[in-house]
């Protein structure tokens, strides 16, 4: 299976290597991203040499299945293009779907292409699936991270929040779900993953903490419906070249690809 990969930061580092050592089943056909240096730079330490990419959408019409490792504001031109062309499509960046649910509806309705969210920086996500099959009443998330991990975030800027002046867990955020992947658009992917399994964007309830004591960002995730209650606590190391990534995304997107050509699946 030909694989097209679209950004080469941490996780699509993590992503290529793992391809070109580890999984024989699948070819890194294509790579682009816009900073020539670091696609340069991640071709020549692989085995198998990709061809670097002149587009996304030449990636999308060359390659089976693509793999957005990127950021939001790709994922609904990706959308568009994998169901033009009928092409499988695996999404990092999920905070980027909340403007595109009208393309993933389409999909579902109307199939042609599959589209696969890893579960990325948490766990649980089968026992959430499984709870969906009732009702599900609430679901929580309370991300902590070190503050230097929240650096750069729109609603850090906008409220000029002065990361290095915080001593102690302070929280910064409480909201939806919709508001926080809009406020935190690279930190907070775990809320919009949790969102398409769970109960939605609204009822998703977030609140992000900014921890001094913390070298680990960390997820508490707590569920409840029919079934009963789920708490589910996560403590990720960073990727070790972006602080603001857990090092689990990557691993959860190497999973994936495991998964999609394995003829044996285990979880829900």
């Amino acid at each position: 299976m030909k694989v097209g990969l679209i950004g080469c930061g941490a996780i699509g580092q993590e992503i290529a290597r793992a391809i070109d050592r580890e999984i024989p089943q699948l070819e890194l056909s294509l790579i682009y991203d816009v900073e020539k240096t670091k696609l340069n730079d991640l071709v020549k330490e692989l085995k198998r040499k990709p061809d670097i990419g002149l587009s996304i959408q030449q990636v999308v019409e060359k390659t089976d299945l693509i793999i957005e490792a990127a950021s939001p504001k790709v994922v609904r031109e990706l959308l568009r293009f994998s169901i033009e062309k009928g092409k499988d499509l695996l999404i990092m960046s999920i905070g980027g779907v909340l403007d595109s649910l009208d393309l993933l509806e389409k999909v579902k309705k109307e199939g042609g292409c599959r589209v696969f969210f890893p579960s990325g920086a948490i766990a649980g996500l089968d026992g959430l699936n499984a709870a969906r099959e009732k009702s599900i009443h609430c679901i929580t998330i309370t991300t902590s991270k070190p503050p230097r991990a929240l650096a750069g975030a729109p609603y850090i800027k906008q409220r000029k929040i002065k990361l290095e002046n915080i001593k102690k867990p302070t929280l910064v955020f409480e909201g939806t779900s919709r508001e926080a992947v809009k406020a935190f658009p690279r930190n907070i992917n775990v809320a919009a993953t949790l969102s398409l399994a769970g109960i939605g964007m609204e009822k998703t309830k977030v609140k992000i903490i900014a921890n001094p004591d913390l070298t680990r960002n960390e997820h508490k995730i707590e569920v409840k419906g029919d079934f009963g209650e789920m708490e589910t606590v996560i403590r990720n190391v960073p990727a070790p070249t972006n602080p603001k990534t857990s090092y689990l995304a990557a691993l959860s997107a190497i999973a994936t690809l495991r998964k999609i050509v394995s003829p044996v699946k285990i979880g829900t």
